[in-house]
């Protein structure tokens, strides 16, 4: 009887010595910033479409408010330039030709022989040479929601960079597992397209992640169409429908994460698009917004303030301004509440 009247005293003791600013914060989202890190990992003329891939992403990603400050671009290949090209300059992710997903306001961050398994490690864990440049380096902290898409070639467990090297699924997972540690994101959102897609987040542990790939385990993830004036297959099939998806979306979308998983059916995708959710468990993906993740993080509400409200407030400024002077030197170091306190 005395043990149990012990620790319900020390239960009492520890409850209510909690900070009232803690209960606060812990009653409210740290969300407070996006990051996009959109990779091409493939290199090669007939892998045009893995460049148009990013590019069509990267150009969504910025529509819906992310800047490139808050943007780290890989392109493994400058298909732009490449001597085959019959369009100089541009890159074009749909036969019609009708946008130049390049354009003339592309910041690429990492290309050619840069991007490589070894630096995009580097980027994600900050372990990058002091003389990096900012904006080069994810500058992301606990409170950042991060979108991490690639594409490339894969297999069971595996994703190539440039045909020379591979970053296995085991390593992706402890990259990601350093991440957390180090406080470097509070929820992240991977999105890969490549041939047996899914096994790159099989061994994922990490907590606050949400992943989705294009195809599952034995599964090829498919090209959509060839441009005959280009000579080459220009996107893949799950990109074009993510990108449709994207394309029809506004700052202030309420499409979810669930939204954007059936974007795809196998119908359209041939593949069989595969997510994962288990590891995201501080709220219902089926109700988290996709902007949480891929669009401008400030959102505001229009309030229509009375007639009756405003007077008050040109009433009292007008009796603030009759106050004499030394009723002011004594309010002049006076604060008030700026955020809530319990009691």
């Amino acid at each position: 009887m005395f043990f149990r009247y012990f620790i319900t005293v020390l239960l009492f003791l520890f409850t209510s010595a909690i900070d009232p600013f803690e209960k606060f914060a812990e009653s409210t989202t740290r969300h407070t910033n996006n990051w996009a890190i959109l990779v091409d990992t493939s290199r090669f003329w007939f892998n045009y479409r893995h460049v148009a891939n990013v590019l069509s992403i990267y150009r969504s990603v910025k529509r819906l408010g992310i800047p490139d400050s808050n943007i780290i671009l890989m392109l493994a290949d400058d298909m732009a330039c490449n001597a085959r090209n019959p369009r100089p300059a541009e890159i074009f992710n749909n036969v019609a030709e009708q946008i130049n997903v390049y354009g003339d306001d592309v910041e690429v961050d990492y290309r050619g022989y840069d991007v490589t398994v070894e630096n995009f490690v580097r980027v994600l864990t900050n372990r990058l040479p002091e003389v990096t440049p900012v904006s080069k380096r994810l500058l992301s902290d606990e409170s950042s929601n991060i979108f991490i898409y690639m594409t490339g070639h894969g297999g069971d467990g595996f994703l190539k960079f440039q045909d020379n090297e591979e970053i296995s699924a085991v390593e992706l997972a402890d990259v990601f597992e350093q991440m957390w540690r180090k406080k470097r994101y509070h929820e992240l959102f991977f999105v890969v397209d490549t041939c047996q897609a899914a096994t790159l987040f099989e061994k994922f542990y990490s907590p606050n992640i949400l992943a989705v790939g294009s195809s599952k385990r034995g599964e090829d993830s498919l090209s959509h169409h060839v441009d005959p004036k280009i000579g080459v297959y220009v996107i893949d099939r799950f990109t074009y429908y993510a990108l449709e998806f994207l394309e029809k979306l506004k700052q202030d979308s309420q499409k979810t994460i669930n939204d954007f998983f059936h974007c795809c059916p196998k119908h359209l995708c041939i593949s069989e698009v595969t997510w994962r959710t288990d590891l995201f468990t501080k709220r219902d993906y089926r109700k988290t917004l996709l902007t949480d993740f891929i669009g401008n993080v400030r959102r505001t509400d229009i309030v229509m303030l009375d007639n009756q409200f405003l007077n008050n407030i040109v009433l009292n400024s007008t009796n603030d301004a009759n106050t004499n002077k030394e009723d002011q030197s004594k309010q002049q170091f006076t604060y008030i509440s700026q955020m809530p306190i319990m009691d």
